[in-house]
């Protein structure tokens, strides 16, 4: 007792002295803190990288080729102009019409098959003539070619017809010969030979 009177209070706080630092709610924490700067590695912002080296050189005039205007294939396949009229066009539709039915002579395709083609000829001529009726194009030895040779199929194509409806009769009649196989086979002849002529003529027509 007479030795921790004689010993001074300084040393006796050290003696029995805590490990741990408790807090002072009035001073704040007083410990030490932990030096965050070693454990932490920023993250590295993500930078998208462009399609294009240079966005400026998108679309540049030094990366587009100039229009080859002196070369002709580019000329007369790129730049030339559609001159083909409504007329030659139209045209072209009755020499497609005219060799079906060359081919079906040719072929000796049967009455019905070849009446309908005729049939089909008919009716574009006549929308063909209420096109063309008050107009230069009216004029043209097409134009007149092409009315002609659609009455004359009309006119076989009725003979043909009228022989296959009426030939059980043809035996008794006069007008059998109108409608024999022979006088049918020169009609046909005749009408071939003026249906290679027409598409000869609108073929070479400009």
């Amino acid at each position: 007792m007479l030795i921790c009177i004689l010993t001074p209070s300084s040393c006796l706080g050290a003696f029995f002295k805590k490990d741990k630092v408790d807090a002072d709610t009035s001073r704040g924490y007083v410990g030490t803190l932990p030096d965050l700067t070693k454990e932490y590695k920023p993250s590295e912002s993500g930078i998208s990288t462009p399609i294009f080296d240079k966005t400026s050189t998108f679309h540049s005039e030094n990366s587009i080729k100039p229009i080859p205007r002196d070369d002709p294939a580019f000329v007369n396949i790129i730049l030339k102009k559609d001159s083909t009229s409504p007329y030659i066009a139209d045209l072209q539709e009755f020499i497609d019409m005219l060799e079906q039915i060359f081919d079906s002579i040719e072929n000796g395709e049967n009455v019905q098959r070849f009446a309908a083609r005729v049939y089909f000829l008919n009716i574009n001529t006549d929308h063909f003539k209420q096109k063309y009726a008050d107009r230069p194009e009216s004029s043209y030895i097409s134009y007149e070619k092409i009315i002609e040779l659609s009455e004359r199929a009309k006119a076989v194509s009725q003979l043909r017809t009228e022989a296959e409806k009426y030939k059980k009769y043809l035996a008794y009649s006069d007008t059998g010969t109108v409608y024999s196989p022979n006088n049918i086979d020169t009609q046909l002849s005749e009408l071939k030979v003026s249906l290679e002529h027409a598409i000869n003529l609108l073929k070479n027509t400009h």
